[in-house]
């Protein structure tokens, strides 16, 4: 399956519910951290406040241990490359955009949290060079991260202005060659998030912003994920369990707090607050209680609908979240 190329094609989300969990571990680790044997478990992020800041709050708080975790953190630059690591057996939980919503969809994984709404996607162009609308970068070079949301915002903007991807010269690169070609004038336009975003738009301080997020709001809108291997999701139930009230403590403490979550974030990454206040403001956080009741209203069915069609643990999410 490839990313969405018609936001009129709504598919259904397949619910896939999960047995009330028990307080007791299957694998044999203790389930407060409190004493036994702590469970591996191998987590992907990527570098930016909205793929970080969960994993970054839950290690400075200490928050893996006190449900009997042992956490090896592994950095990204996107999402397809977390799942091909879920499906070689390299990691158990990913970080995913909204554009690699694509992935559970195809069945890649189970989508165990919902991270947060993003308005961070941008389609920007060179300045100067007459490209003004999203039309006018017919036939010429658009760099984009395959599979990401910097993907899926070119295809939802083509669609809009009634073009396909192959009116354009679509360049693949990951995000930091992305970076550099840009500025550098290699490529005329690009699909992109922030913080790349900041960073480019302080080379190229007069960048055209060709299309955005909210530009195809309220009928869809961009969750960002986390993510289990179909074996972790089937065969570990109450280790994910915990991976799960790990990500919503994590959570709380982000929506209590965003100028501490943006400090500890950048301490984790060794990057400036700067680039991720940037990116924090075109983030949309929920707590803990608000995303378990749109869990169990359909409201976040509804959030995925407008995705490919995904597969989302939400039993497993709302009993993790009493």
């Amino acid at each position: 399956m490839k990313p969405r190329t018609s936001r009129h094609r709504l598919l259904a989300t397949a619910l896939a519910a999960l047995a009330p969990l028990t307080a007791c571990s299957d694998d044999g680790g203790a389930a407060d951290g409190s004493g036994g044997d702590t469970t591996r478990v191998d987590i992907g992020y990527i570098a930016d406040y909205n793929g970080t800041s969960l994993v970054a709050i839950a290690t400075d708080q200490g928050l893996w241990k006190k449900q009997g975790l042992d956490p090896k953190l592994k950095k990204f630059t996107n999402g397809p490359i977390q799942v091909q690591a879920l499906n070689a057996g390299d990691l158990d939980i990913a970080y995913l955009g909204p554009g690699a919503a694509w992935l559970p969809a195809s069945g890649q994984a189970k989508i165990i949290a919902i991270n947060s709404l993003g308005e961070a996607d941008r389609l920007i162009a060179q300045p100067g060079k007459g490209i003004t609308t999203v039309a006018d970068p017919k036939g010429k070079k658009v760099g984009v991260p395959e599979g990401t949301s910097g993907d899926m915002i070119l295809q939802l903007a083509l669609e809009k202005a009634g073009m396909t991807p192959g009116d354009v010269e679509k360049v693949p690169m990951d995000s930091g060659t992305l970076v550099s070609a840009f500025v550098s004038g290699q490529i005329d336009a690009a699909g992109i998030w922030y913080p790349n975003v900041s960073t480019i738009e302080a080379r190229k301080p007069d960048l055209v912003t060709l299309a955005t997020n909210a530009d195809f709001a309220p009928e869809i809108s961009f969750p960002s994920m986390y993510v289990a291997s179909n074996d972790m999701a089937d065969s570990e139930k109450h280790t994910v369990s915990k991976v799960v009230k790990v990500l919503q403590e994590a959570n709380d403490l982000r929506a209590q707090d965003p100028a501490a979550a943006i400090k500890t974030t950048a301490a984790f990454l060794g990057l400036p607050e700067a680039p991720l206040k940037a990116e924090a403001e075109h983030v949309q956080t929920l707590t803990t209680a608000e995303l378990a009741t749109a869990t169990e209203d359909g409201s976040v069915d509804g959030w995925l609908n407008g995705l490919p069609q995904t597969f989302y643990l939400a039993d497993l999410y709302t009993t993790a979240a009493k």
